[in-house]
């Protein structure tokens, strides 16, 4: 009786490292960008979320990415819902710098979105140049926001 509850454990909890560890590769693009909501997860609305309700989640997430319905996410599977995250990414991307919106970006709207901002952060003491204790800045700056959005 107890390794029969151990394994439902064991294959809970690995089932929700999957999930956490696949993320986006098997949620909706939309889903991806920003998780789910608490209220999303709450799904009778008591404020509060059960392992249950988090399960139904987990399930309905992996439905979406097992396009085949064998029951498994194959390479393939979980390749496409990556490919289909990473193009709405783009597209999100490129519509907030694509000022003109013919659906491409030009050297300016980029320099105009990215670069001038970019710069003017850098440059700490508004001497018009970078020096590189305030390019080493920069990049810290960059690690630890790119690090915390990976958390």
């Amino acid at each position: 009786m107890k390794t029969h509850v151990n394994m439902k454990y064991i294959a809970l909890t690995g089932s929700l490292a999957l999930a956490i560890a696949l993320g986006s590769a098997v949620s909706g693009a939309a889903e991806a960008s920003r998780g789910a909501s608490f209220d999303a997860l709450d799904t009778n609305g008591d404020n509060r979320v059960t392992r249950a309700e988090l399960e139904a989640h987990m399930k309905a997430r992996f439905d979406r990415g097992d396009s085949n319905g064998d029951g498994v996410l194959s390479r393939s599977e979980l390749e496409a819902q990556a490919q289909s995250s990473a193009a709405a990414r783009l597209d999100r991307r490129i519509s907030r710098v694509d000022t003109n919106a013919d659906g491409a970006i030009s050297f300016e709207e980029m320099k105009a979105a990215r670069g001038e901002r970019m710069f003017e952060r850098a440059d700490a003491n508004s001497d018009g140049a970078i020096d590189q204790a305030e390019f080493d800045q920069m990049r810290a700056q960059m690690r630890e926001k790119r690090e915390s959005r990976l958390q």
